[in-house]
């Protein structure tokens, strides 16, 4: 038996699941692209995409719920300079597509109607990184189950203070199609799964919660018993160490944050200001800067969506565009933004690989894929024991920025108080205060210890959602406002 290209083989899914059955070839699609662009536009897109989703959640030691879904449509996109115009509909049929190529045409202003000829169908370079499986078939519903009660088992049996467990398995199957005006066609098949851990300790009448969990682009048959156990584990020692924990002191301070996810940090404070459409507009505090120095020499930040198996990571794009490893930042000099189609054609550069979008009920916009620092040359015990009193930050909560100031709130919820390089007790209620440009240049020291985050982000902007990574190592911030409950 030969086996097909990939890319091939996933257009070949991709059209099976999203055209046939529905009388749609990719000649219709080149006739709708064909009627959007007789007017005029600037670029236009199609969006297909079918969705299924299931999610089981067990508390108490019963299962909670248990769902499933379907949500297929299409996305109609036109552009004409700044401006878009958008439709969707979850009716495939070869009407539903050319009304909605007729609403979106208007965009241009032109009333004069002309015949365009879309190029012939061209097959988008696109990565492998990836099975193309769906998830959701590779554990019945009876080992779905047992894998949850596994969970709790384990958490309970880890210390008798653990008097609540909850956990949770979601996966999905993704199939994307996209046919862009310039010829473009491209495909993906998306699998993803999450297995999330939370546990409450309770002690002397005090109750600390402890979280943790992971997934990526895979089946389910990841969570063996080796990552089920390393998740309760983390889980349980975090609420442990609540429990134990006293009021976080405040003021500015030496603040070490630990790798992996709290380089969500990282993501919230520097990664969205680098996005393509905030730099464009002048509303990002680095719009205008290429070239500068933004951070502290060291200082290398990437966005890169060609990561295996990971979270964030994308073969194609939702334009169509192959995913890249962008530097965005290296060793302090700003070198250049996230784009995503239309803001890199008004910027006067290529596209990143970093358009997308929710769903095809949504427009496509620069987005980060997995946002990262590289390590540096610092052993991790090295930088702890640097501070003469500050805070090691391990995990975080939720935070928020200022896209224009680039400020940002944090709330840790693990860290210890630090002095004369020991460790002295864990505290609770610190809140991090600060700029993100400004933070990067107060990086002192830089861990050996890069790591990514387990695979449990999911960004938020302008009300979409799509799933991310972090990651960044061990690092030492000078000067840092710390808002605590002391």
């Amino acid at each position: 038996m030969i086996a097909r290209e990939p890319t091939l083989a996933r257009l070949a899914t991709a059209e099976s699941l999203l055209l046939t059955p529905y009388g749609l070839s990719m000649s219709h699609l080149q006739r709708a692209l064909g009627e959007m662009t007789s007017h005029g536009v600037d670029d236009a897109d199609l969006y297909f995409q079918t969705t299924r989703s299931e999610g089981w959640s067990l508390e108490e030691g019963i299962v909670k719920t248990g769902s499933f879904s379907i949500d297929q449509g299409v996305g109609v996109r036109a552009v004409s300079g700044e401006k878009t115009a958008f439709a969707y509909s979850d009716d495939l049929s070869w009407d539903s597509l050319l009304d909605a190529a007729h609403t979106v045409r208007s965009i241009s202003g032109q009333g004069q109607s002309r015949k365009v000829r879309v190029p012939a169908a061209k097959a988008s370079k696109s990565r492998s990184l990836y099975p193309g499986l769906d998830p959701i078939g590779t554990l019945d519903s009876t080992a779905k189950i047992a894998l949850l009660e596994k969970v709790e088992k384990l958490a309970k049996a880890r210390d008798p203070r653990v008097v609540q467990v909850m956990a949770g398995l979601a996966a999905e199957h993704d199939v994307v199609l996209i046919a862009r005006a310039d010829g473009t066609v491209a495909a993906d098949v998306r699998p993803l799964v999450r297995l999330s851990v939370t546990v409450i300790a309770e002690q002397k009448g005090r109750r600390e919660m402890g979280t943790s969990g992971g997934g990526g682009r895979f089946g389910l048959a990841y969570f063996d018993d080796a990552t089920v156990n390393g998740y309760v584990e983390e889980a349980v020692s975090s609420a442990l160490t609540n429990l134990e924990a006293r009021p976080a002191p405040a003021g500015e301070m030496t603040v070490v944050l630990g790798p992996g996810w709290p380089g969500v940090l990282l993501h919230e404070a520097v990664g969205h200001g680098l996005e393509g459409d905030f730099n464009r507009k002048g509303s990002s505090a680095f719009s205008g800067r290429i070239g500068q120095r933004v951070a502290a020499k060291g200082v290398t930040v990437l966005d890169d969506g060609t990561i295996a198996d990971r979270r964030g990571s994308l073969n194609v794009d939702d334009e169509g565009h192959t995913t890249q490893k962008n530097v965005l930042i290296e060793d302090g000099i700003l070198k250049g933004y996230i784009q995503d189609a239309m803001n890199a054609r008004l910027m006067g550069v290529k596209p990143t690989g970093n358009g997308r979008r929710e769903s095809y009920a949504h427009v496509p916009m620069p987005r980060m894929t997995n946002t990262y620092m590289l390590g540096g040359d610092k052993a991790p015990e090295e930088i702890v024991a640097s501070i003469k009193k500050g805070l090691y930050a391990t995990n975080f909560g939720g935070g928020q920025v200022d896209i224009t100031s680039g400020k940002f709130v944090f709330s840790a919820s693990q860290a210890y108080w630090v002095e004369n390089g020991k460790i002295q007790y864990p505290v609770k209620g610190a809140t991090l205060v600060g700029s993100g440009p400004e933070s990067l240049k107060k990086i002192s020291m830089i861990g050996n210890d890069m790591r990514l985050d387990s695979g449990v982000g999911t960004c938020g902007k302008e009300g979409q959602s799509v799933p991310v990574g972090v990651g960044q190592p061990t690092l030492r911030i000078d000067g840092l406002t710390v808002g605590g409950t002391a």
